[in-house]
């Protein structure tokens, strides 16, 4: 029996339907429209307006983080700007019936529709379209008066072949997951749990919570499942939300999406990896015990980890000794989830006082620095004899600490101060430029512990000051 070939009628009708504001009194759909916008959309939709460069944006991020949202308010505030809706073209390349055509005929269709004006054209999941970047740049030369913008989920290879074949035709523009601050905007709780307090000379501002109980309750769900918007906002996502990000993160990530981009063959070597990761995230690894926990060769496990890294799905921070000084074997490191909802949803959701706490904490202050390049290229842990420390702010002029952090989800460390040995030895080395600083579970104080300032901050409100700083720095 022969095969039945798609119609460009069929194709013509799908994409007036992604595309409604073709219609007069049409607009973008209220789900998109009315929902939060994220801290990075007016940077992010300045770049879509920007008509000074002819250089396409891509906007790079992993599954669920609203790159598909932002792409739709982006297109609505066109809209309310007086750009006819006849002048966007919104295409989701993950359409089965798109399969086969290119960027090219794609196109060519939406002009033979609406042939006049300056143009804005919305590529979604291109990662799906072979040889994506080349084509892309053949439109970006050919077409002065079109604007294009491009999502992908596989930052690795949309990264890569970004930088290597559309050199001065590309933007990137990355959308990490939610911060702990943005959680809380897109929960309407921000102005309830959160105020601004005094501002210490030269520092940022010290935020103060009203209910700190009710502050880690909000942080525990944060962890459970506010890193993507979605499950923020839809209450069918937040019932089940294990099941949601499973599906995104190990079914097209781990076992589509990575297998196509690299040629991976033992899909279940790589799942298998990752859920270790996931369960240790925060804590110290080596390639010997990471190799014989997954059961996967250490030359393979170094691949997979670049793969894994470059995806955004996990990042590795390297280590310092107790004179700051890096490791020139770096057989040893930390490795973080980059968004800590993932752990919940492997393993189950967390409580309060879940065993995996004290990890996971330490996992959301450092997914907070994930929202500044700059810091967390910075960001380094300290190990030596007996001692730790959970982060150490790197100032790269110096090759000295600006920054000590230890993370603590308990108040015990207020009453036991040998808890704190570690970072009261590293303090003593450098004079920082603020204090040293150890996260608790509820209580806020500053105490002189062997002649070091150390300032006790509730890890809940720490992440929502970082995010805020880093937010409005950016």
């Amino acid at each position: 029996m022969a095969l039945t070939a798609i119609s460009e009628r069929e194709v013509l009708e799908r994409l007036r339907f992604d595309n409604p504001w073709w219609q007069a009194g049409r607009g973008v759909d209220p789900v998109f429209r009315e929902a939060p916008r994220r801290a990075y959309f007016p940077e992010f939709h300045e770049l879509v307006v920007q008509s000074e460069v002819r250089r396409s944006v891509i906007l790079l991020g992993p599954r669920r983080v609203g790159k598909t949202w932002m792409m739709h308010q982006s297109i609505h505030t066109l809209l309310e700007k007086g750009i006819p809706g006849s002048q966007i073209l919104f295409v989701s390349l993950e359409t089965p019936l798109y399969t086969g055509l290119s960027l090219d005929a794609l196109l060519k269709l939406f002009l033979r529709l609406h042939p006049d004006g300056r143009k804005y054209v919305f590529f979604d999941e291109i990662q799906y379209f072979p040889d994506w970047e080349r084509h892309l740049k053949s439109l970006t030369d050919s077409h002065s008066n079109m604007r294009f913008v491009a999502s992908g989920s596989a930052a690795a290879a949309l990264r890569r072949k970004s930088q290597e074949s559309g050199a001065g035709r590309f933007t990137d523009y990355f959308l990490p997951p939610l911060s702990f601050a943005e959680y809380l905007r897109f929960a309407g709780r921000e102005a309830e749990l959160v105020r601004e307090g005094r501002r210490p000379e030269g520092r940022a501002p010290r935020w103060e919570c009203p209910d700190i109980g009710e502050l880690n309750r909000e942080f525990v769900r944060y962890l459970n499942y506010g890193g993507f918007p979605e499950a923020v906002m839809l209450q069918k996502v937040r019932e089940d939300p294990g099941r949601f990000i499973r599906h995104d993160i190990v079914e097209k990530v781990l076992l589509r999406d990575l297998p196509s981009l690299y040629g991976i063959q033992d899909v279940q070597e790589l799942n298998r990896l990752f859920n270790v990761l996931a369960y240790n995230t925060g804590n110290e690894v080596n390639l010997e015990g990471l190799s014989k926990d997954s059961r996967v060769t250490k030359v393979t496990l170094s691949r997979y980890l670049e793969y894994l890294e470059a995806s955004f799905l996990i990042r590795r921070i390297e280590r310092v000794d107790q004179d700051f000084a890096h490791f020139q074997r770096a057989s040893r490191f930390k490795v973080y989830l980059t968004n800590p909802t993932m752990r919940a949803a492997l393993f189950g959701p967390m409580e309060e006082d879940s065993p995996a706490m004290g990890s996971m904490a330490e996992t959301a202050v450092f997914c907070q620095w994930i929202h500044s390049s700059v810091w967390l290229e910075r960001l380094r842990y300290a190990r030596w004899k007996d001692r730790e420390v959970d982060m150490v702010g790197m100032d790269p002029g110096l090759n000295a600490p600006s920054t000590l952090v230890e993370v603590k989800w308990s108040d015990r460390c207020l009453e036991h101060g040998g808890e704190l040995k570690g970072i009261v030895e590293l303090a003593r080395k450098r004079t920082l430029s603020r204090p040293a600083l150890v996260t608790t579970l509820s209580r806020h104080d500053s105490r002189l512990i062997d002649g070091v300032e150390i300032e006790f901050v509730p890890t809940s409100l720490h992440c929502y000051a970082v995010s805020r700083q880093l937010q409005e720095s950016a």
